[in-house]
């Protein structure tokens, strides 16, 4: 005989228990967002009062003529007019977009070649090594800048005795104007440890597999290294092109530490940047309505860039997924 069991009707809830659980639910949900906005509020009144604040009022002022000293005068487009005209802002936009066309491709292969390095060596000494090529990345920038006067001293200074060792005789890094950006270009890799530690975590997870195919069908050490290990960690040397490029349009300290300190240089003109004008314009010549003119063309001058890097980037980066 076989039993059979006769199914249950479902079970409707109450209207009224229905319309007390989604309530319920709303009420945890609007608790949890209380709670989160609560976690970050000292990041968010922070954001407003020190980076949104600011930039909203230089907005602002770059329509107006302010000295700090007289309210501040409308006078509409005139400062951005100005520096379309302005023959200094033009060398100090030249120097930069040189310094920066230099120092990136200059700091990316090095520390690509640096973190190659770091690959090769043994576990215990690959620690040591990335600590003492990071180290100088967390040196303070007027500290460089001091150091890097004397490195690059024409008479003293240590990369001339080193070159003097192989039979070279060193130009005057800091005072022969067609080699003070040179010379910047030469101090802007001493902080290259961060890329090189970033470079080396992503040749840390390229996948061996690959390499050892590359090498079983007859690939030699460049040819494997151009096309497997370069499109392998393509992310992170497009990341670290993108944040170069960005921070060597922004120098300032290094430069105007080692130039335009209290021993101004006869040859400033060859190392003024773009930074260093705008510093001048609005704390020496107390243009501060030019002067935030001029930071807002600067970030319009990077936001341009780094959308063009981003829409190369999208063709050119490998991801794993196979999305470019």
């Amino acid at each position: 005989m076989t039993s059979t069991t006769t199914p249950r009707p479902p079970v409707h809830q109450v209207p009224e228990v229905a319309d007390d659980t989604a309530r319920a639910a709303r009420r945890r949900q609007r608790r949890h967002t209380l709670e989160a906005l609560a976690f970050i509020s000292p990041w968010l009144i922070g954001l407003a009062v020190f980076t949104a604040g600011p930039m909203l009022a230089s907005l602002w002022l770059s329509f107006t003529q302010y000295d700090l000293i007289e309210s501040p005068t409308w006078v509409g487009m005139d400062n951005y007019a100005e520096a379309l005209v302005d023959p200094t802002l033009h060398i100090a936009m030249r120097n930069t977009v040189l310094f920066t066309v230099l120092s990136v491709p200059a700091s990316v292969v090095l520390s690509l070649a640096l973190a190659v390095l770091l690959r090769q060596a043994h576990r215990r000494t690959a620690g040591f090594f990335r600590t003492v090529f990071y180290l100088p990345a967390v040196t303070p920038p007027v500290a460089v800048g001091v150091l890097f006067l004397l490195i690059l001293n024409g008479q003293v200074g240590l990369l001339n005795r080193v070159l003097g060792w192989i039979g070279i005789d060193g130009p005057n890094w800091t005072t022969d104007p067609a080699w003070i950006l040179p010379g910047i270009v030469v101090m802007s890799l001493w902080s290259l440890g961060t890329s090189v530690v970033i470079l080396y975590a992503a040749l840390l997870n390229e996948p061996v597999d690959l390499r050892e195919a590359a090498v079983l069908d007859g690939a030699g050490p460049w040819t494997t290294f151009r096309h497997v290990t370069v499109p392998t960690i393509s992310p992170a040397l497009f990341f670290v092109t993108v944040v170069n490029t960005i921070a060597a349009l922004q120098v300032f300290t290094e430069v105007y530490t080692m130039y335009f300190g209290s021993q101004a240089s006869s040859a400033s003109d060859a190392a003024l940047l773009y930074v260093v004008y705008l510093f001048q314009q609005a704390f020496q010549y107390l243009n501060m309505g030019y002067a935030s003119a001029m930071a807002w063309i600067l970030f319009l001058v990077v936001l341009a860039i780094t959308l063009v890097q981003l829409k190369v980037g999208n063709r050119l980066v490998y991801y794993e997924g196979g999305d470019r």
